[in-house]
């Protein structure tokens, strides 16, 4: 059976999510509720992901204390290897495990990682394929939708 595709449009309510963080604690987008929720679906095996990481660091800190969450939702098929991953690089952000099957990238058709999705406080889409943290228009992004 095909999986149902999530229409894409800003406004529309995002797919929802709920994944344990590297505590074995779920987290689910409600409860980011009244942030703006950045999504990056990647995986450590994944080099243009990891080339990511200093500017998802940079703005984990160029943003701490406003009202955004970061979320890393790893797609990693083994979760120990992530964790060990996420233990020696002390990431910044919320760090969850969906692993390879998971909610996001069915509805989102990902077929490439690493893959940004943003919504905005409650709850909706913003877009579902946003830009990277090293483009400067994602920070445009987050701004306008941090003040509304």
């Amino acid at each position: 059976m095909e999986a149902k595709l999530a229409d894409t449009k800003t406004g529309v309510p995002a797919v929802s999510f709920s994944y344990p963080d590297v505590n074995g604690k779920t987290v689910s987008l409600k409860d980011l509720k009244g942030k703006v929720v950045l999504v990056d679906l990647w995986a450590t095996w994944c080099g243009p992901c990891r080339a990511e990481e200093p500017y998802w660091e940079k703005l984990n800190e160029e943003y701490a204390g406003k009202p955004i969450a970061f979320v890393g939702i790893s797609v990693d098929s083994d979760k120990d290897k992530w964790l060990t991953y996420m233990k020696e690089k002390n990431a910044k952000g919320l760090q969850l495990h969906s692993g390879v099957d998971n909610v996001l990238s069915k509805a989102y058709k990902v077929d490439g990682i690493p893959r940004y999705i943003l919504i905005d406080k409650a709850g909706n889409l913003i877009t579902a394929d946003s830009p990277r943290p090293s483009d400067p228009k994602l920070k445009e992004l987050l701004e306008v939708w941090i003040k509304k």
